[in-house]
């Protein structure tokens, strides 16, 4: 498990609803997954094209069963081989007689390949089983390519730019804009001595709305301080309401289907329903350092959960910090530390799963204070999904009597830390 930092370039404000105009997450404002078709070669009736799928969602990873990719052919275009993928139906070839197409469909679906499917003419990115590392978290993973052999075009290929692009990854949520030619891209070869640049490129830009995939949150927060006895719990019906049967151990999520959680999979029963729950401890006060226990819970009866991050946005993360058994490291870098915490695993009839770390901050005197819930998180996704937050007025507050001291500024800092294992599902 490692721990990354980063420096919005906008603030977000807590919100204990689900809003659906979230497209734009201005935590991440670049994060986009882009595809790229590069025209390599010219063939009798079409073209060897390369196809790329880059992720730059800083911490929003592609995770299993992987991405899906489809669009519409405006030419009668057929796909006579691909390299690196797989066309998931082959649609109906009957009119060709001596060589039979990979794909003649008019709406191809292609998916990736394992490793062990990669064969000898595959590109070099190629068969990552459909997982796409997010870009801040393992750069050399968030991307990846397939070349596909087009043909049956007639007349003027400049015109055969498929249309409707559509990106699942692995569940809906994606919307992707219309396929545009750009500048063809260039590459250096002959070992950075030569730039040879391709016949032309189309680009689609794929963006993320949670309200899209998730109808429903799939996580919430709870917090608790060593000055407060209280303790904040999930607000209630977060991802759902319990039924009506308190002793029941097995519940339904309510949560929509989606790669966190399907619409029957069973979680425990709690008042919040959600499928992960992620608890903030204010632990100790020292002179010099404060510290913090943070745990993530999986309440899913038969999910783990691979590739994920939990992202944590506080002010407080400006000055030196240690965390235990996490690694740590600035979002904006690219960086990547040694794993630790290798598995979130599921619930069963005894326990819940969890893990754990406690972090270790250094104080800036002039800005620390436990006053007004400042030690508490603003907001926590959990793979880029918003965690439903309490109240502000429900949070442990000091005792009566305490002097606090204000911080003279707010400067806001956002804390990734992230699994990177092969999810298991049950």
């Amino acid at each position: 498990m490692s721990i990354k930092w980063c420096f919005p370039l906008t603030f977000k404000t807590n919100q204990n609803t689900h809003l659906p105009a979230d497209c734009y997450d201005p935590l991440d404002p670049n994060g986009n997954v882009t595809v790229t078709f590069d025209t390599l070669h010219w063939t009798n009736d079409g073209y060897l094209a390369r196809v790329s799928i880059q992720n730059y969602y800083q911490y929003r990873q592609v995770d299993t069963p992987g991405w899906k990719l489809g669009f519409t052919w405006t030419n009668n275009e057929i796909i006579w081989s691909i390299s690196g993928a797989i066309a998931t139906h082959q649609g109906n070839c009957t009119n060709f007689k001596d060589e039979i197409p990979h794909c003649c469909m008019q709406t191809p679906e292609i998916v990736d390949l394992t490793p062990d499917r990669r064969s000898a003419n595959s590109p070099e990115n190629c068969c990552h089983g459909g997982l796409l590392a997010a870009s801040a978290i393992n750069p050399t993973q968030s991307s990846s390519s397939f070349d596909i052999v087009v043909g049956n075009l007639q007349g003027n290929f400049s015109k055969s730019m498929p249309v409707n692009l559509t990106l699942l990854a692995p569940g809906p949520g994606y919307t992707c804009s219309p396929i545009q030619e750009t500048q063809p891209t260039v590459s250096l070869v002959d070992g950075g001595i030569r730039y040879e640049q391709v016949f032309r490129t189309w680009k689609s830009t794929c963006t993320y709305s949670s309200y899209l995939a998730n109808k429903t949150p799939v996580c919430c927060v709870s917090l608790s301080t060593f000055y407060s006895p209280e303790i904040t719990t999930c607000p209630q019906c977060s991802c759902g309401c319990r039924p009506a049967d308190k002793k029941a151990l097995s519940c339904i999520s309510g949560s929509s289907s989606s790669e966190f959680i399907n619409a029957l999979d069973a979680v425990r029963c709690t008042d919040h329903m959600c499928p992960l729950r992620v608890h903030w401890h204010v632990k100790t006060n020292y002179a010099d350092h404060w510290r913090v226990k943070l745990t993530v819970t999986n309440l899913n009866y038969n999910r783990n959960y691979s590739n994920w991050n939990l992202v944590v946005h506080h002010p407080g993360f400006s000055q030196p910090t240690t965390t235990f058994s996490f690694n740590t490291t600035l979002l904006h870098t690219d960086g990547i530390s040694d794993y630790y915490n290798t598995e979130l695993l599921n619930a069963d009839k005894d326990q819940v799963g969890s893990v754990s770390t406690e972090i270790l901050l250094a104080k800036d005197h002039k800005a620390f204070t436990l006053h007004n819930g400042w030690a508490l998180p603003r907001t926590i996704y959990f793979a880029g999904e918003n965690c439903v937050m309490p109240s502000p007025d429900n949070y442990p507050m000091l005792p009566n009597g305490t002097s606090p001291r204000r911080p003279l500024h707010n400067l806001i800092l956002f804390i990734i830390i992230y699994f990177y294992f092969k999810l298991l599902r049950f």
